[in-house]
């Protein structure tokens, strides 16, 4: 799954751990998402989302093989 976080984060000028704190996640696991290693689930997507005033759609997308 490839992702918008990181670049969405930066622009909001949040760290790793300020978002991970606001969503109930460790700095790990949010460096994991921003890399592709590891597949949110989708209640963590949307309150990954909520937090950086962006849609689903905006932030992650599936890619095909």
């Amino acid at each position: 799954m490839k992702n918008n976080v990181k670049i969405t984060r930066i622009k909001a000028s949040i760290t790793q751990e300020q978002l991970a704190k606001k969503v109930g996640i460790t700095r790990q696991t949010i460096g994991l998402i921003e890399k592709g290693d590891y597949n949110p689930s989708l209640h963590l997507c949307v309150a990954i989302a909520k937090e950086l005033n962006k849609t689903l759609d905006e932030l992650f997308w599936e890619v095909e093989d």
